[in-house]
């Protein structure tokens, strides 16, 4: 009976990788230890993590979540090309070069031809970027095949998966939601942790918000809780700034304020907190909304204009506190200098005599008096 040949990537340019052994998985005779004494582990030393991208993408596994369309893929290729070529990622952070696999599972050979394009900007590809747009899943073959293209590029940097749906294969019968995204996930984690690379997987949000970005990425906790670091990119709809928010075991919790280019297809990483650059687009948003609609509450605005309820609120306190928007005491708001929200006339007050000894009987401590204005006829609260 003849064996089956073995799985391997299907790269762009139509090649197959050569059969390679396979690498032993941790902990299995060969491969790589895991058991110590605790003197024998406090007395070695151990490297700094490997960056792909200084104190954004450590080696390990880092899943790259967002919304549809928001510009994942732009910004996983963009760092691709700049860490293959040594260059600057976003614009911004220089990197060491070093080979790069890119499995782009959901493109084309035209479609990345035509991304790289713009995102070169007339600058030569570098040859130390492979292009995928084929391979088997992770539990069949998959693992394998990137573990070989790993050995033949010793000095590889970084893999890019996108997106993580296309190649984490099926659930094992009889597993939970949680088990089964985290097996999924061990396959990409022994992939790092026996070649020592950052691993990115693309993958998507919720369509709920939350206050928490952990919460945010599709599935159980079991994606964020295997992943080494969890990157989640937000971005409202049309417009061009965003924020990364970026937590992780060797990363320090951050946000990042973006800047999308749409003509280069390139993400920019600007200096200063996101308040900086998406507050002022953020107020220009509800004070639209405002002026349109006064009266309107936090969770009408965040509505309306599709951002976070706690993020808008805050914003609304503040401009508030700025004197750009104007609070009644049911917490709606309006813009200064407007009418209020139209309501029922009050009625105005009746001042009270003091009562004397001369008219307490006759007008029982109220008198009527002269030039009130009379209230409507029509309103609800007319006195009989």
């Amino acid at each position: 009976m003849s064996t089956p040949p073995r799985p391997t990537l299907r790269l762009v340019s139509g090649t197959d990788a050569p059969p390679r052994a396979e690498v032993s998985a941790p902990g299995a005779p060969g491969g790589l230890r895991t058991s110590w004494t605790a003197d024998e582990l406090m007395a070695m030393t151990f490297p700094e993590p490997c960056w792909a991208v200084p104190n954004l993408i450590a080696e390990g596994v880092n899943l790259l979540a967002g919304p549809p369309k928001v510009g994942k893929s732009w910004l996983s290729l963009g760092v691709a090309l700049a860490v293959a070529a040594g260059g600057r990622a976003l614009e911004a952070i220089p990197v060491q070069s070093g080979p790069v696999l890119y499995l782009a599972l959901e493109d084309t050979p035209r479609r990345l031809q035509s991304r790289m394009g713009k995102l070169l900007g007339g600058q030569k590809a570098p040859a130390g970027l492979t292009l995928a747009t084929s391979c088997p899943t992770l539990p069949q073959g998959g693992q394998e095949a990137i573990g070989r293209w790993l050995e033949r590029h010793a000095d590889a940097r970084m893999v890019v998966i996108d997106v993580f749906a296309k190649i984490r294969g099926t659930t094992a019968p009889g597993l939970s939601a949680y088990d089964a995204d985290y097996a999924a996930m061990g396959h990409v984690k022994r992939l790092a942790d026996t070649y020592g690379v950052a691993i990115v997987l693309v993958h998507h949000v919720r369509k709920m918000a939350s206050d928490d970005f952990l919460t945010e990425v599709s599935g159980t906790n079991g994606l964020a809780g295997a992943a080494d670091a969890t990157l989640v990119l937000k971005r409202a709809r049309g417009t061009a700034d965003g924020v990364l928010h970026v937590t992780g075991r060797d990363v320090d919790e951050a946000e990042y304020a973006m800047a999308f280019q749409p003509a280069c297809g390139a993400w920019h990483l600007l200096d200063g907190p996101p308040e900086d650059h998406a507050l002022s687009e953020t107020r220009a948003a509800i004070i639209r909304h405002v002026r349109a609609h006064p009266g309107s509450g936090p969770k009408a605005i965040a509505e309306a204009i599709q951002l976070g309820y706690d993020n808008v609120k805050r914003t609304c306190q503040r401009m508030a506190a700025d004197g750009q928007l104007h609070a009644d005491a049911a917490g709606r708001y309006r813009v200064p200098g407007t009418a209020p929200t139209a309501s029922v006339p009050a009625v105005p007050t009746v001042p009270e005599p003091l009562p004397t000894s001369e008219n307490a009987d006759e007008f029982g401590g109220h008198l009527p008096v002269a030039g009130v204005p009379a209230v409507p006829a029509d309103e609800e609260n007319t006195p009989s």
